[in-house]
């Protein structure tokens, strides 16, 4: 059955039951550093200086990715022809779009304007690229304390489930055409940091932040009837008093002061959309999933070494539920957690976990690895060889 669904999105003609999940791999070992099939490439760094005006902010950044996010912009709006062949949506993207523009809360306005100014991308087609992640992105998020009580946060960031298949290279378009457009940010005021960032050229909202020495913070996609769509909607439709979680995620590593009060912002804002949030400190014990329908904070786990969670781990499933089984990344990731002991825990091998198939998939755009004390982010580009699972 599950071989006959994958043929009517045109994923595949033919999947060989030893690739249907659940299925998973040994837990890898010796990935770190990276090289090899599964090694996409570095991740270049660039700097936003929080001192210029919102609409210079992202002028040199963009000025060196303007053509892959044409192609990107490009890539989604051949989606969207497809979907709807009377040109109708691409329509309302030109049309609607760029009236929604002032609707959107100060600095993000101002700066996707200056994006599509700098890029000469439509103005329309700059917010439906910042609006985008609300609704398509799956990822695997953890946070991990070692032996002597210092905290790893790492993450995969995959996106474009359905989003196109490429039968030809075997790939998602969507994820492809994002891999040029990784980067990471050095958000500087004053010539000092306050947060680092691995994001998509073009993208004014957080979905992976450090804020050095203080916490840090990471966000998936949580499925609900009551999802990113209807808050969306309501936005569009005038109805305001929820947050955009992106902004927030951005707004919390920038202006947040410490781990308490991210956590507290994180747990009682009200969203546009349910999401959760990973969310680690700079102590011992400090970390915690947040787990956020769009006006509460829903059964919250947090790091307890003394009962035996040295690790707290999310995919796109509440912690409390089984994940659905032909998408399940917690068990393996879980699996490979638990065979390496808190012991042995690392950037090393934690990178490991994040390279077994499938918390690594076909739709895995990037894996980055953060380290509080340290006020570390590395990111790399990320590939995942055949046989792999699309998702």
């Amino acid at each position: 059955m599950f071989v006959r669904i994958l043929c009517l999105f045109g994923v595949f003609s033919f999947v060989s039951l030893q690739y249907v999940p659940p299925y998973t791999e040994d837990c890898r070992t010796g990935m770190y550093p990276p090289s090899g099939p599964t090694f996409g490439g570095a991740v270049t760094w660039y700097t936003i200086n929080l001192d210029l005006p919102p609409s210079k902010r992202w002028t040199e950044l963009i000025t060196d990715k303007k053509n892959d996010l044409i192609i990107m912009v490009q890539a989604i709006k051949d989606l969207a022809d497809a979907l709807v062949p009377s040109g109708r949506l691409e329509e309302l993207i030109d049309q609607a779009l760029p009236l929604m523009i002032d609707t959107l809360p100060y600095p993000f306005n101002e700066e996707m304007k200056g994006i599509a100014t700098a890029s000469g991308v439509p103005l329309g087609e700059v917010v439906l690229f910042n609006i985008f992640y609300e609704v398509f992105t799956v990822c695997t998020s953890l946070v991990a304390e070692d032996p002597e009580g210092n905290l790893i946060h790492a993450r995969n960031l995959d996106f474009g489930l359905f989003l196109g298949w490429d039968k030809k290279n075997h790939s998602w378009v969507i994820p492809e055409k994002l891999k040029p457009l990784v980067v990471n940010l050095d958000f500087r005021r004053n010539n000092s940091t306050v947060f680092k960032s691995t994001n998509f050229a073009g993208y004014v909202g957080m979905l992976t932040g450090i804020q050095p020495n203080s916490f840090t913070l990471t966000m998936n996609e949580r499925f609900s009837l009551d999802g990113g769509y209807i808050g969306i909607l309501e936005w569009i439709l005038g109805k305001r008093d929820g947050m955009w979680m992106s902004f927030l995620t951005r707004s919390v590593l920038e202006n947040a002061t410490s781990y308490t009060q991210a956590q507290k912002l994180l747990s009682d804002t009200k969203l546009l959309a349910p999401a959760y949030f990973i969310l680690g400190g700079n102590r011992s014990g400090e970390a915690s999933i947040i787990t956020r329908s769009r006006t509460h904070n829903l059964n919250p786990l947090e790091l307890d070494v003394k009962q035996g969670r040295w690790y707290v781990l999310e995919t796109n499933y509440d912690h409390w539920k089984m994940p659905l089984f032909l998408d399940d990344r917690r068990t393996p990731a879980m699996k490979c957690m638990n065979q390496t002991t808190q012991a042995n825990i690392s950037v090393q091998t934690v990178y490991d976990v994040l390279s077994t198939k499938p918390v690594l998939n076909k739709l895995t755009t990037y894996t980055t690895l953060m380290q509080v004390s340290k006020g570390k982010l590395e990111s790399f580009i990320r590939v995942c060889p055949n046989p792999c699972m699309p998702w």
